[in-house]
Parts: structure tokens; C-alpha cells; sequence
């Protein structure tokens, strides 16, 4: 293995017996002979990767897609049902915090028990008790039995044990959320201190703000397999977006759903397929929309944009008239109908659609500039006296994933610069 590597996995295959309500008696099996049935799940089908010296690395996806069980190969709790694992260096798992822990026993005796499961000897546990005190900040309780400690006392102990193991390698499994707002700080603040003094970290998390600040890799796993690998912010807005468009699919298909009963039940005309689960109409029986589709600057459609992104509306419009000359509006919005942005064609161009059969055109967005949230478009059809010929409030939904969350706030984001002039500036820290 290369010397700069330090994390070498190469072609891991992993599958689990699943058993479903297992047989325990004769009786059950006469009974019921389905009932202890198993089954072979594969959670990794053939993963590669490599990780440097002192490079930070998120494993990503959602839950069920293999990420926990490649760390737990990665620490040797479990192996590999074929393909290569190779980990230089000492290794400090932050996976089963608190394992081992004795609930009888004091917090001190149980940091000498925690340590020593690291690896460590008493001597370096003795160097390191104070250290591990003070940071689990947990001085008044260190000597009462651990059964006597809140869950989150429990787990600020057993995270002060493992960070202050000094590993070459850390391998971290959905632990940043331990203790309170400010524990969690101090914990990510020195995570990104064992970093800078060279260590190589594998963090598992759903936290793409945390994983992007500390991170120089993003490994999304997808079904078993590496679906995306690159710079951590790209990658994990491609997972956003997958997993938004995913979500959304799942509402949409229950939207259907309910419009298709509600029509069975009332005989009202249905909205067409297109149509968020809020969408109003009026009009639509001569001139309507026939189609409309979000899509992004390649093409693809899909629901999920970044606040700098272009949206592009395909819109499909059908006349049964001969010959209709119509205006056509558009706007943004939110759930409540209130209107961000809306322009028209006679206002804006001077012009008319001349509308006959099946007819398409596009309206493209650039770069709204949204903070995060979801949105609606609106979509009107009108005669030269302004009279309604179709028109859908609240036809189809988008998100937007904004750069900017947690920086600011309102509906849109301005670009600024900040003056401070002669004024002292000092860290918030």
C-alpha cells in the first residue's frame, strides 16, 4: 500500500442472514413452515475507495445503504465476505460510545476501563485522566457510579474517553450531536484540531452542514454501491437533491392518489397529472395547459434547485379554437399564495400567444436568489379583455437549497458587502 494511503478498501462485498420469526418448537413448525424463513441481504456489493494521510472523508447515504456497516468493517468488528480492507495505524472508533461502560462502576473508574478497551495503558490513561475530566465537564460527577448520570452525561463521558485517544485514525459513526448546543461545539471544534495535526478521519453522518465544514471527500452510497465520490459540497447536493426528489415523488404519487378518490367521490373535473396536491384552477375547457415540466440547465427534471440555479419551465398549451389570441402569466409563490416575483408577456414584451392545437413554449428563471424553502408556480392564460381562459394557482412545487442557510434570513438573498471601517474586529469565538 502507498505510503500517503492509509485507508485502502478494495472490492468489499458484505451480505447478513435475515430471519423472519424464526421456529422455536416442533408445534411451530407443523403450524406455521413459513414462518422461520431467511433471507440474504447484500448491503455492499463491491465497494473501492482510498483515503490519505490526513485527509477527512464523509460516507453518506440514506439509511439502510451500507455506510455504518463499511466503518464497522473498517474497525474489524465484523469482516468482509470477500475483498481487501488494509488500515495503517492506530485506530480510534467513536461508533458504540460508551461500550463496556460498567453502570456500578464511578466515571473515573470507567474512563481507566473505556481507555484501556482503546488500547491505552494505565500509565498513558494517568497522563491523559485530567484532560479527559475537564472536557467532559463533568468534574462534580466523576466519582459518583455511572447509572446515577443523565443519557447525555453518559455520552459526554464516553465521547471525552474516545476523542482524547491519540489515533491516527478516527473513525467516526453519527456521534456529533452528543450533549448541548455547546458540548457539541467543543466537540467539533476539536475534531477539526485532530485533523490539523494530521489525523485521517471517516466520518458517518446526515449532517451535510458539519461534514462540509470539516471534510475534503464526500463517498455517497447508494444500494450497496459508491454512487457519487468528490469534492464534499458538490456531492452533497446531489444527495440533496436525490433524496428531495425522491421524497417528493413518494407526495406526489399520494397527491394522485387523493385527487383520483376525490374525483371518484365529488365527480368533480380532475387536475391535470402535473398539478401540485394545493393547485386551484379556473377556466381550462377550451384553452388549458396541457403539460408543464421544471427542469434544470441540462435538461433533467427534477424538483430540487440551489439557490444560484437556472429553473426552466417547459409549458405544453392545447386549443380546441380555431384561432386564440391569449396573454400569459407567470409567477413565484409561497403556500399562502403570496407572490415573490410575476411578470407577463403584454407588460413585459408588448405580445400575445397565437394559440392553435398543441402548442409549446419556455420560460426560463435565472438564478432566483431564494433562501430555502419550498415554492409554487402560478400559470395564467387570458383574452385580449382579460378574461380568464385557464389559469392554475399554485400549479407545480420546487425547493430550493440555499448556500446561505443559518447566515441569513427572509425570503431572498441580496448580495452585500460588509464596511467595517475603523471599527476593532474580533473573533466571535
Amino acid at each position: 500500500m502507498n505510503n500517503d494511503i492509509v485507508v485502502k478498501v478494495e472490492n468489499v462485498k458484505k451480505s447478513f442472514k435475515i430471519y423472519y420469526d424464526r421456529n422455536k418448537t416442533l408445534k411451530d413448525i407443523l403450524s406455521m413452515p413459513g414462518r422461520g424463513r431467511e433471507e440474504k441481504r447484500e448491503v455492499l456489493k463491491g465497494i473501492s475507495f482510498n483515503v490519505k494521510r490526513g485527509e477527512a472523508i464523509a460516507l453518506i447515504g440514506k439509511n439502510g445503504c451500507g455506510k455504518s456497516t463499511m466503518l464497522k468493517l473498517l474497525t474489524k468488528i465484523i469482516y468482509p465476505d470477500s475483498g481487501n480492507i488494509e488500515v495503517k495505524g492506530k485506530v480510534s472508533s467513536l461508533i458504540e460510545l460508551g461500550a463496556g461502560f460498567h453502570p456500578d462502576m464511578s466515571g473515573r473508574e470507567n474512563i481507566y476501563l473505556n481507555a484501556s478497551i482503546f488500547g491505552l495503558t494505565k500509565k498513558e490513561i494517568d497522563e491523559k485522566l485530567d484532560d479527559i475530566i475537564a472536557f467532559s465537564e463533568l468534574e462534580s460527577f466523576i466519582d459518583n457510579p455511572v447509572r446515577t448520570y443523565s443519557s447525555g452525561m453518559y455520552m459526554r463521558l464516553a465521547f471525552s474517553v474516545a476523542i482524547n485517544v491519540q489515533a491516527e485514525v478516527l473513525l467516526i459513526d453519527e456521534i456529533l450531536g452528543v450533549g448541548d448546543v455547546s458540548f457539541q461545539k467543543k466537540c467539533f471544534e476539536r475534531l477539526k484540531e485532530i485533523k490539523e495535526n494530521g489525523a485521517t478521519i471517516v466520518i458517518v453522518s446526515h449532517s451535510m452542514g458539519q461534514i462540509e465544514q470539516i471534510c475534503d471527500r464526500c463517498i455517497w452510497i447508494c444500494d450497496g454501491v459508491i454512487k457519487e465520490e468528490g469534492k464534499t459540497k458538490t456531492v452533497d447536493a446531489h444527495y440533496y437533491q436525490y433524496m428531495e426528489a425522491e421524497r417528493l415523488g413518494r407526495i406526489e404519487k399520494d397527491e394522485a392518489e387523493e385527487r383520483k378518490v376525490k374525483k371518484e367521490k365529488t365527480e368533480e373535473m380532475e387536475l391535470p397529472a402535473f398539478c401540485s396536491k394545493h393547485a386551484k384552477r379556473k377556466g381550462g375547457e377550451d384553452v388549458f395547459f396541457d403539460d408543464i415540466v421544471l427542469t434544470n440547465d441540462v435538461g433533467e427534471e427534477t424538483v430540487v434547485y440551489n439557490s444560484e440555479s437556472n429553473i426552466h419551465l417547459k409549458i405544453t398549451v392545447k386549443s380546441k379554437l380555431v384561432d386564440c389570441n391569449a396573454n400569459f402569466s407567470v409567477s413565484i409563490c409561497n403556500r399562502e399564495g403570496q407572490v415573490y416575483y410575476g411578470t407577463n408577456l403584454v407588460a413585459e414584451r408588448g405580445d400575445l400567444l397565437r394559440l392553435r392545437g398543441n402548442n409549446e413554449f419556455s420560460v426560463t428563471f435565472d438564478k432566483l436568489n431564494l433562501l430555502s424553502g419550498k415554492y409554487y408556480v402560478n400559470v395564467g392564460l387570458y383574452n385580449k379583455q382579460n378574461d380568464v381562459l385557464d389559469e392554475i394557482k399554485l400549479a407545480k412545487s420546487f425547493l430550493i437549497h440555499s448556500d446561505y442557510d443559518l447566515k441569513e434570513t427572509g425570503i431572498i438573498h441580496v448580495d452585500h458587502k460588509w464596511d467595517m471601517g475603523k471599527v476593532d474586529i474580533i473573533s466571535y469565538e
